[in-house]
């Protein structure tokens, strides 16, 4: 009662400050139309998409920032008591710098994801290195709040250092796939979008590096999670490096009774062919037809060898390319051997 009283009694007192802030409400809505278009029409002539990002960053909190310089000019201009304008102050201060943090770290999250998604190296857009970005920055801000509050930065990183061993032998495998993570981004043998297989037997597409696992994704389908330390320790064929392009090798065999240079010029005109009309089968390197692994036990064996553009294109690329041969041997009545067996049946006399 004594509050309202008191807001009775002395009501003209607060039309300036209510004033104060309606005009900045209103004057910041006007800048912000106008500011944010012009933003937006810079963003849509240039190439980059920083601009985007900051856009849409701040566009959210704008109005919020506007309200928190409204309610400092309200409290500056007011006849209350300094101590409780400097409280405020204080408060709109802590504030603003956590808005900007806040702010600063999705920030910082987005342009790794869009930037690092255009990078041909090992940093691209994984979770770890998003997370990472962005915790960079929240710990940026939050030291600078704490400085900005008059809290020692120095006895406070002391403490968390002692702390940090006695949580570090409390987390070792944690910290163990944290760190195998983060060297297995920068060592650059596995990246995103790579298909790899670990001598454990696990294959399939990089789909994330995360602060704990690396997610495959299996040919399948099905996602295969992999702790960061097992695989900085496992032995890991890249397909992708250094070039995603995969050699094949399809072997064939013929009987003795076939002229070696018509088998290698059929098998060398249907890859040819092939590389026309075969998604994934590359005309450049030319396919090669070599007389390996040669003399068989009842065939000439001959090797075909040819390109494809990535690993998982030689499935598709034989597939066709068997059915091809299959048909040219058939047009041309060229035998393809049969093994045979000859089974010699003893009948014993019974006395």
């Amino acid at each position: 009662m004594g509050l309202l009283k008191l807001l009775q009694s002395h009501w003209f007192q607060l039309l300036v400050p209510l004033g104060i802030i309606v005009l900045t409400l209103m004057l910041g809505l006007f800048v912000r139309r106008l500011l944010f278009s012009a933003l937006s029409r810079w963003a849509e002539k240039t190439n980059g998409q920083i601009d985007e990002i900051l856009v849409r960053a701040v566009k959210g909190p704008f109005m919020v920032w506007v309200l928190m310089l409204a309610i400092h000019l309200a409290a500056q201009l007011s006849p209350m008591p300094e101590k409780i304008a400097g409280l405020i102050a204080k408060v709109l201060l802590f504030l603003l710098i956590a808005s900007l943090t806040i702010v600063g770290s999705k920030m910082a999250r987005e342009i790794v994801r869009v930037y690092g998604a255009r990078a041909q190296g090992a940093l691209r857009m994984t979770s770890l290195t998003q997370n990472v970005a962005q915790l960079t920055v929240l710990i940026v801000g939050i030291l600078i709040l704490l400085n900005s509050l008059g809290v020692s930065i120095t006895p406070l990183l002391t403490a968390l250092g002692v702390g940090g061993l006695a949580v570090a032998l409390g987390l070792q495998d944690t910290l163990a796939n944290l760190f195998a993570g983060i060297y297995v981004s920068l060592a650059g043998y596995v990246r995103l979008g790579d298909y790899v297989k670990l001598n454990s037997g696990e294959e399939g597409y990089v789909s994330d590096i995360s602060w704990r696992s690396t997610t495959l994704k299996a040919l399948s389908n099905n996602l295969i999670i992999i702790p960061n330390s097992k695989l900085a320790q496992a032995i890991v064929t890249n397909y992708h490096l250094p070039e995603k392009r995969f050699s094949l090798s399809i072997p064939v065999s013929v009987g003795y009774g076939s002229d070696p240079d018509q088998i290698e010029r059929i098998l060398v005109e249907e890859a040819q062919r092939g590389a026309l009309e075969i998604p994934g089968l590359l005309a450049e390197p030319a396919p090669a037809v070599r007389f390996i692994p040669g003399f068989g036990s009842s065939s000439l064996d001959f090797t075909l060898s040819c390109q494809v553009e990535e690993f998982v294109d030689q499935y598709l690329v034989q597939h066709e390319l068997r059915k091809r041969i299959l048909a040219r041997f058939r047009s041309e009545k060229i035998e393809i051997p049969l093994t045979s067996r000859a089974i010699y049946v003893r009948q014993d006399k019974v006395p």
